[in-house]
């Protein structure tokens, strides 16, 4: 995603924090992460570290990579029991750079993918942390979203079927297509439940999408990555959760890849975190089989689809979309 500062949007910065009171000389910006999705920049005066979201450059698809509505939520669950970095500035004015964006607090941690860090590598800080996880989403799934001024933030009735569809619609049925879509598109859509429930879904709760403290006894410090949230059905968040889980023993999907630090000694394993969620929610999670197979037939659909934009590299890969469609099945068969 090719996009650069220059002085002069450097300069419009360095005014626009200035005047918010967060900065008070030259900037210096790093960028953050190499996302596929919004840009996130480590901005600092030497003294004073923030980070900058913004969408990628112009143009964009109507209603995709929308920060200012990431910043609401993130703003709206301050103090709510699900920790997010604090919301520092918004500009929406466009007078700064050609795309609005937010400021938000620099927090120092460690983000855990394929290896835990060894400052946090015993078995009881492991454990601690996969309860950890499941705790936070039961908590976001908890926190009154109406309470909280989020009235409209997404439309929670009718979501599964309208997730569906609009999923379904993003790559064309042709002869390029592996027929194993269509077996799953059929399943799926002769078994729709009805929403559990509405809440707020992170659409992204992964271990890979937040940040601990880097010495034990570790805590959570933030949940990352709001900008495909909304109102919707719980269990999604939970299958998503578990399917981006690996198991010893069972092919990975490719999200998979990003979290083979919990097959070390002290994670839970898949069956105890889903436990852990039923025992803190109360929710019956008989269904979450039609939300799994769902999550990896969507995640197979979005790999296809960005395959055929072009544009990064990663999905080029042989193999991606194959592996998801492979789970998919094999939960259904299960």
């Amino acid at each position: 995603m090719s996009w650069e500062w220059c002085e002069a949007s450097l300069g419009r910065l360095q005014n626009f924090l200035a005047e918010q009171g967060l900065t008070d000389g030259p900037l210096t910006t790093t960028r953050i992460g190499d996302g596929h999705s919004n840009l996130t920049y480590l901005v600092s005066d030497g003294k004073h570290e923030m980070v900058l979201r913004r969408p990628p450059p112009p143009p964009l698809p109507v209603g995709a990579h929308d920060v200012l509505r990431e910043a609401r939520l993130i703003k709206a669950l301050e103090d709510s029991g699900v920790p997010v970095a604090k919301v520092l500035a918004v500009d929406d004015a466009l007078q700064v750079l050609d795309v609005p964006f937010y400021i938000m607090e620099y927090l120092a941690g460690e983000v855990i993918t394929d290896v835990t860090p060894a400052s946090l590598a015993i078995p009881a800080q492991r454990q601690f942390m996969a309860e950890t996880l499941v705790n936070t989403l039961v908590a976001l799934h908890k926190v009154d979203w109406r309470a909280r001024g989020l009235e409209g933030f997404g439309k929670p009735d009718g979501f599964n079927a309208r997730h569906f569809k609009r999923i379904k619609s993003l790559i064309p049925d042709d002869v390029n297509l592996s027929p194993a879509f269509a077996e799953l598109s059929q399943w799926l859509a002769a078994n729709i439940p009805k929403e559990s429930d509405a809440c707020i879904v992170h659409n992204d709760f992964r271990i890979g999408n937040v940040m601990w403290k880097s010495t034990a006894p570790t805590q959570l410090l933030a949940v990352l990555d709001w900008e495909l949230a909304t109102l919707g059905d719980p269990l999604f968040d939970l299958a998503y959760f578990i399917n981006c889980y690996p198991r010893r023993g069972v092919p990975r999907t490719p999200t998979q890849d990003l979290a083979a630090a919990v097959l070390e000694e002290g994670y839970l394993v898949p069956a105890d975190l889903i436990a852990r969620y039923v025992a803190g929610s109360g929710r019956d999670v008989s269904n979450l089989k039609w939300y799994q197979v769902f999550v990896d037939w969507k995640l197979a659909i979005l790999y296809e689809y960005s395959r055929r934009r072009g544009g990064d590299d990663y999905y080029q890969q042989a193999g991606l979309v194959e592996r998801f469609l492979h789970a998919a099945l094999s939960r259904i068969a299960s």
